[in-house]
Parts: C-alpha cells; structure tokens; sequence
C-alpha cells in the first residue's frame, strides 16, 4: 500500500471523526436552546453530565492530527487541513463548553418562579444554530462563499443580544428584587452571542483552507 493512499485513508477517517464531533456539539447546542424555553431540568443535568464527551473526542482527534503530520510531513493544502481540523475543534470544544453553561443558567433562572417577564430568546437561537449549521456544511463543501454569510449573520446575532440587554436593564431597575434571575437571562443571550462568535472564528478557517487567504479580524 502507497503511502500515498495510506494518507488519504487516514484523512478521510479523521475527515469522519471530525463531522461525527461537530455533529455532537451542534446537538448539545440545540438542547441547550431548546433548555431556555421549556427549563427542562431532566435534559440541563444531561448536557452538564455528558460534556466530557465532546472533550474526549477533541483530544483523540488532535492526537490523530498530530500523528498524521509526524508521520507524513504534508505540505500546501494538506497541510492547511489538519491546521484548520486542530484550530476548529478546539472551537467546537468551546461552543460544547457554552452549552454547558447555556444549562447552568436556565438552573438558575428556573428557580425564580414570580418573575413575570418573558424573553423571546427563539430568533437569536435559531441564528446561532443557523450560524454552527453553515460552518460544518461550508467545510464539508468546501464553500468559501457560504462561510462568509457566517459574519452577517453574526452582526445580527449581536444586535439581538443588545436588544435583550435592554429588556433586562430596564426590568432591573423597575423590579430589581429578581437580580439573580434577570442577570441569568442576559448571560443566555452572552452565551448565545459567544457560540456566533465561536462560529465566524469557524468560517474564518474554513475561508483560508479553501483560499489559502487570512481574513482573521477582517470581517468585524
């Protein structure tokens, strides 16, 4: 067997593994927006119990990453790659890392029955999730393109979060006697600001892997 083939076997079985973790974090992301809705506190203990899974696949992958490159010094675009693969799932493991405290809060928030104010949180959610959604297809297409729509829906992702800090300031000054629960739910619409955040870190790489062109800070 070439180790030319030996290669790109064993790429492919990293390009797997790794769609398998991105899989895994775009789940714990949409259970954890599902979380602020309907405060299932069944489903936050899972999402907090389960995070080292998403730790240990990172770990086994980056350990696979380093070895390939050990053993076949790639170069050029194969090399860009498994840099890009390294410096994305760390991302993924950070956006895991905010589901987890994405679930943290909604036990907080769930303690405070009276508080009487309803934030709409489905339409941040839903772009986050749109946002991790075109990261993962962007790379599997290799679509440079579909990468870039990642930053314009980030512009929006941060006004929505501007907005809700509104809400919640205004709230704190008429009814500060649920600081606690009021505080909670702008760190959900944080949390949620940090995962698009997390995502255009994503496209970025996506965009140099496929253009060979640093566009990091560029797009804010």
């Amino acid at each position: 067997m070439s180790k030319h083939f030996t290669f790109h076997r064993e790429v492919d079985q990293l390009k797997k593994r790794f769609l398998e973790m991105g899989a895994m974090v775009e789940d714990r992301v949409r259970k954890a927006c599902s979380l602020i809705e309907s405060r299932d506190m069944v489903l936050a203990a899972e999402i907090i119990k389960t995070d080292w899974q998403v730790n240990e696949m990172e770990n086994a992958i980056e350990e696979e990453c380093l070895k390939i490159l050990a053993l076949h010094q790639p170069v050029a675009r194969d090399l860009r790659l498994l840099i890009v693969i390294i410096k994305i799932i760390n991302e993924l493991e950070r956006i895991a890392d905010i589901a987890v405290n994405m679930a943290k809060r909604v036990q907080v928030v769930n303690k405070d029955s009276t508080l009487c104010l309803k934030i709409d949180f489905s339409k941040m959610s839903t772009t986050v999730l749109s946002m991790l959604k075109m990261c993962l297809d962007s790379l599997v297409s290799e679509n440079a393109d579909l990468a870039r729509q990642v930053f314009i829906d980030d512009d929006e992702v941060d006004e929505q979060r501007n907005q809700i800090y509104k809400t919640v300031v205004h709230q704190m000054n008429t009814d500060p006697g649920h600081a606690s629960c009021l505080l909670n739910l702008y760190l959900l619409s944080r949390h949620l600001e940090r995962i698009g955040d997390r995502a255009t870190n994503i496209a970025e790489e996506i965009i140099y892997l496929v253009e060979g062109e640093i566009v990091r800070g560029e797009m804010n």
